[in-house]
């Protein structure tokens, strides 16, 4: 059923069947890296918006990080008043675009919606919220920031990933001189580098970078803050300063054979396939390293990170592409949705599995994973089952590429910046204030995986525009501080 003209009413959803946007057939998606989901025609976005049951507590705002105003937009959609939605959506989040593509809406706002908990089937948020982003973008909506007023203060961010992107936005709204400084070539962190063109095309985070550009702000590439320039450089150029550097340091394997050619962390091996995706080139690539065609590849985790590899080993053609976590689906970190993608496309998971060995050829070359079968025994301190071995399971899968997908960890910021005084905890994440997100050095900030260890991009923008908001508040008693010794003197 499509309702007829612009304007529909609400709670559709006894009439209307839950819908989300076609997917291509797995058998030509796997042959490139295009996003996997056809075009929303504004009928169907319209109509599965107004299926919104307009509850008087949303529980899809209170589980999404940023706290998204969702029913009020997907009336606006339901409405035909795309413009307006957009503007709401875009004031509590500076990139609802690319969470509409990246977002694990099945565990935030969807898992949370009172049509799923009822199973009438949950209002398909997230791709209402591209479709209102991707009209913005098409329609010319989407502008640079312009602030009422400029600043003179200015602010120094280390790292251009999403907290760092959202930071800086925030900040400009206010007028100040914002400058991002990253040590790789292109900005965006993990969204240009780790996350594959299927879930998430370049372009998409490409024009939010020169977005940021255009509504002058510096970006500075190819800055290593600690080699490149000093921290002590950075803070006195600047008035306060943000680290939101991410953490990228792999989690490795603990078992024999892990240093056996062909065994390669994921970013490294996501890396490579996304920089040749932008036409770079990449000899560990073009050597056949790090490229999966014609290989049988083993992927070790549970995670979307996993899932982001074997779905891009697919892609290259890999012979064969195994998944191993040693827990089952049910308690697996990553999105149930990525799983089913990756099923689809053929990948194959061996649940209850653990390696225990790399196994290699006398040029220790990789020729398998020799793992064992697991059991779900009594939860551990995160409430998920603790996994436990089951003597005399072992068993043998052939493997030519081993990837490495258990998270990440922080890099040593004290050691990499030459600053001891950085404080961090005991995880490696740098200690701030819980209430202003100072870190134990004046003027300096923290936000981000840096802060609160590997999450998500969407908890990232949080971050981000809470950092700015509290940079704002020290800019000003600073100010305040000033004018009133000036005063006294």
């Amino acid at each position: 059923m499509t309702t007829k003209g612009p304007h529909r009413s609400m709670l559709q959803f006894l009439s209307l069947a839950q819908a989300a946007p076609a997917k291509r057939d797995a058998e030509a998606r796997r042959k490139d890296f295009d996003e996997i989901y056809e075009a929303w025609p504004e009928a169907d976005a319209g109509d599965q918006a107004s299926r919104c049951e307009q509850c008087g507590i949303p529980f899809c705002q209170v589980h999404c990080p940023v706290q998204n105003n969702i029913p009020d937009w997907l009336k606006l959609v339901a409405e035909g008043r795309l413009e307006e939605a957009y503007a709401v959506s875009s004031a509590t989040n500076n990139m609802p675009e690319v969470c509409g593509r990246i977002c694990p809406q099945d565990r935030l706002c969807e898992g949370s919606c009172v049509l799923e908990q009822s199973k009438h089937g949950t209002v398909t948020i997230g791709a209402v919220e591209k479709y209102i982003t991707d009209t913005a973008w098409e329609k010319g909506w989407v502008k640079p920031v312009v602030p009422d007023q400029e600043r003179k203060e200015s602010i120094g961010i280390i790292g251009a990933g999403p907290g760092g992107m959202a930071a800086a936005e925030e900040l400009r709204k206010l007028g100040y001189q914002v400058h991002i400084y990253d040590r790789y070539d292109r900005a965006g962190g993990l969204m240009i580098y780790g996350i594959p063109n299927f879930k998430l095309e370049k372009e998409v985070v490409q024009r939010r970078v020169k977005l940021l550009e255009d509504s002058k702000i510096t970006i500075h590439r190819n800055v290593n803050v600690g080699t490149d320039m000093s921290f002590a450089a950075l803070r006195a150029k600047h008035d306060a300063v943000l680290v939101a550097t991410g953490v990228y340091k792999a989690r490795a394997m603990s078992c024999p054979g892990v240093g056996a050619d062909g065994v390669f962390p994921a970013m490294t091996y996501l890396t490579a396939s996304n920089r040749k995706d932008l036409g770079d080139k990449v000899a560990a690539f073009d050597n056949g390293a790090l490229n999966a065609a014609g290989k049988n590849v083993v992927v070790i985790g549970g995670g979307d990170t996993a899932m982001d590899c074997v779905r891009t080993a697919i892609r290259q053609g890999a012979k064969s592409v195994k998944c191993l976590y040693r827990r089952d689906r049910e308690n697996m970190p990553g999105s149930q949705r990525e799983v089913t993608n990756a099923v689809e496309e053929g990948v194959d998971f061996l649940w209850l599995s653990a390696p225990e060995a790399v196994l290699h050829d006398a040029d220790n070359k990789a020729t398998g994973v020799r793992a064992r079968r697991m059991r779900l025994g009594t939860p551990d301190a995160s409430g998920r089952a603790s996994p436990e071995e089951i003597e005399g399971s072992q068993f043998v899968i052939p493997a030519d590429l081993v990837i490495e997908a258990l998270g990440f960890d922080p890099e040593d910021l004290p050691v990499m910046f030459n600053e001891p005084a950085l404080g961090v905890t005991r995880w490696g994440t740098l200690k701030t204030d819980f209430h202003t997100l100072m870190t134990t050095m004046e003027g300096v900030f923290g936000a981000g995986d840096i802060v609160r260890g590997a999450s998500l991009v969407v908890w990232a923008i949080r971050d981000g525009r809470d950092v700015a908001a509290n940079i704002h508040t020290y800019i000003q008693a600073q100010a305040a501080a000033s004018a009133g010794l000036r005063k006294a003197s």
